[in-house]
């Protein structure tokens, strides 16, 4: 497993050019994390500490952002992220359901990820598309009028 570190270590020199081309490094935090999460897939506490020292902020300011946005994650996702639409309509229409479907057949929780790091259930909001509820999408795809006996030919089609 030579690779590893190389990779880390490229992912961090393309980070690092990253903060290096912004002029003004005060206010752009929020634009480097989203340029982290891009690169790693998440923000582990390495490139927080990473991200710190190059800005010469605290750790603590980088955590504190971190930890306030829903969109920043601390932890890998799954290759396929199965997010279920909790809004109104889609509740009331099965949305509930369809998690307990997944999370039975996943044998995972809301905001956990499978061991084989496949797949990772979330919940939403409001996706926008209430004419379609029950809503729920893999990564960018939108699936509507979804119901919990759909859920098995959905993990059939991301089974690869």
């Amino acid at each position: 497993m030579c690779c590893k570190n190389e990779i880390l270590e490229s992912k961090l020199n393309e980070l690092s050019e990253f903060i290096d081309s912004i002029q003004n490094k005060e206010g752009s935090l929020i634009a480097v994390l989203h340029k982290a999460q891009n690169i790693f897939g998440y923000l582990p506490n390495e490139v927080q500490s990473f991200i710190a020292k190059k800005l010469d902020i605290p750790v603590s300011k980088v955590y504190g952002v971190v930890t306030f946005y829903s969109y920043f994650n601390t932890e890998p996702k799954g290759k396929y992220v199965i997010n279920v639409c909790m809004g109104t309509a889609c509740f009331v229409r099965g949305a509930g359901d369809v998690v307990d479907e997944l999370q039975k057949k996943l044998n995972i929780k809301i905001g956990e990820t499978t061991a084989d790091g496949k797949y990772t259930i979330e919940v939403l909001r409001c996706v926008g598309a209430c004419g379609l509820a029950p809503v729920v999408t893999v990564n960018d795809k939108v699936y509507g009028h979804f119901t919990k006996d759909k859920v098995d030919k959905l993990l059939e089609e991301y089974s690869e």
